[in-house]
């Protein structure tokens, strides 16, 4: 008598072997097989007869199979028959997201080509009419093979019942919860994931860069704009996961890096929020490897001599150096202090550096058709977050598109100011050429240049050659770096300091 088909041995379609039963829940049980044709370990679901979405999990199984893109699961073969339900799939084994960050956070341009791979897959199958809809840090997976890997696509939802209204914002919102869950190790998202749950601000979901420091700004902006669905630096939300693969085109994709291995995945669960992993193994965690004790260098009292001796030279020498000094000491104190002496000592000491607070601040464009750069968006570059910028428009080329000389940000101090430095924080995007131009009035030529830096990216400071004051201050472009086929110039913060009040 035959072995059960579901039960250590059995087989199914006279090929796939049941070894291991991985996990169980909710009529679903998760198993480690062998395909005996061609000799390789496969993963395979079992459904039993009273699972109430058999069809469906076998529809879903069925489309996902039709897509060829290595980043997803393969799909072997999933059939109904026989009172008997089974999707049998690639065994992956690896590293999940949730293991890769749960001793902190991913190196900001691993997590984000982590995640682009990611995007680019469920773009694929977008356009093949397949959603995710599920997409946790356990269904993203580095490979053994260095390889990225998307498990579950259409059948984690299948299998817990998820539907959506508009399935390619809910992925596209699902892949800035696995980016955000690389840059900070935080869950941004519901459901019960092996990880602590973002922290929130006044009931909103803390940017990454609140969270880790480090964040890229440029990284931080596709994040919200997928997760929190709004727009950023001045571009709109990532609606589809083909968005966010392109805001994540140029970043470069990670290089190989060794995982270790274990050949049992995690418990299967059928929880509606969002299912645990049923395609994949997860390593165990591994032990620091043990370094062998550093064993001091040996005395030998031979050496003790010697260091005595030093020490005696060494005493001598200092005793010779002191009154040499004291001597000259005394010599030079019976002179009269020179005029210099005098006026150092009679100097007040320097005054504190303060940091002025703008009262306002105003695109500047006095050499364009429409006198307007963004003006909407001028506060957001002396509101103190590090997060919101002003750009200026895009441009045909570096040089403006050769429409005017510059273009620039202009800031108003309320009351005439002396100028220490003004620190700029700017795009990521080497390129920028500003200039600090500081005046009494808001109008280009009483506006006079304090300070240069050309081919800048990055935080910026600007410190003028004289001693400079007025009570406005302009951060002028004379040239942009390259920005999405074009070129803008972007301000995230300027702050202005002064030696004192004005």
């Amino acid at each position: 008598m035959s072995a059960p088909a579901v039960e250590p041995g059995g087989r199914l379609a006279d090929r796939f072997r049941l070894e291991d039963r991985v996990s169980e829940s909710g009529g679903a049980t998760l198993w480690k097989a062998i395909d005996e044709v061609l000799a390789r370990p496969v993963c395979v679901l079992t459904l039993s007869p009273d699972f109430e979405r058999v069809a469906e999990v076998v529809t879903a199984a069925r489309g996902a199979s039709r897509l060829t893109d290595p980043r997803l699961t393969q799909v072997f073969d999933a059939a109904e028959e026989d009172g008997q339900a089974y999707v049998v799939s690639e065994w992956v084994t690896g590293e999940t997201l949730t293991d890769m960050v749960s001793s902190g956070p991913m190196a900001p341009e691993r997590a984000a080509a982590l995640v682009a791979e990611a995007a680019e897959a469920v773009a694929h199958a977008h356009e093949a009419g397949l959603a995710h809809l599920c997409l946790t840090p356990d269904r993203l997976i580095w490979t053994a093979g260095s390889t990225v890997k998307l498990l579950g696509l259409a059948v984690d939802a299948s299998l817990c019942d998820i539907e959506s209204e508009d399935p390619a914002r809910d992925d596209a919102q699902g892949l800035g919860r696995l980016l955000y869950t690389a840059l900070t190790g935080h869950w941004p998202g519901d459901g019960e994931v092996d990880l602590p749950p973002a922290p929130l601000d006044d009931g909103k979901v803390c940017t990454p860069r609140q969270v880790t420091a480090g964040v890229p700004g440029f990284l931080d902006a596709i994040t919200c704009r997928a997760l929190l669905q709004e727009p950023r630096r001045g571009l709109p939300a990532l609606a589809t996961p083909a968005a966010v693969a392109e805001a994540l085109a140029e970043v470069p994709r990670p290089a190989p890096v060794p995982v270790s291995v274990s050949a049992m995945p995690p418990a299967l669960s059928l929880r509606s929020e969002a299912p645990e992993d049923i395609e994949h193994t997860r390593p165990p965690r591994q032990p620091a490897p043990q370094r062998p004790p550093v064993q001091a260098p040996q005395r030998h009292s031979g050496g003790m001599a010697s260091r005595a001796m030093i020490s005696v030279v060494i005493v001598l020498v200092i005793a010779a150096v002191g009154l040499g000094a004291w001597t000259l000491g005394q010599s030079l104190g019976k002179r009269p202090p020179s005029p210099e002496a005098s006026s150092s000592a009679s100097q007040a000491p320097s005054p504190k550096i303060v940091t002025v607070k703008p009262s306002r601040a105003d695109g500047f464009d006095p050499l364009g058709s429409d006198h307007a750069e963004h003006p909407e968006l001028a506060r957001l570059a002396i509101d103190g977050k590090p997060s919101t910028e002003w750009h200026t428009d895009k441009y045909e080329s570096a040089e403006l598109g050769g429409l005017k000389k510059g273009v620039g940000l202009i800031v108003e101090l309320g009351k005439q100011t002396t100028i220490a430095d003004v620190v700029v924080s700017l795009g990521d995007t080497p390129g920028s050429t500003i200039e600090l131009r500081v005046g009494d009035t808001a109008d280009l030529s009483s506006l006079k240049t304090a300070a240069k830096q050309e081919n800048v990216s990055g935080t910026v400071t600007l410190t003028p050659e004289k001693a400079t004051s007025g009570q406005y201050v302009l951060i002028w472009f004379t040239r942009l770096p390259a920005f999405e086929g074009k070129f803008r110039g972007t301000i995230y913060d300027v702050v202005v300091h002064s030696p004192g009040s004005a």
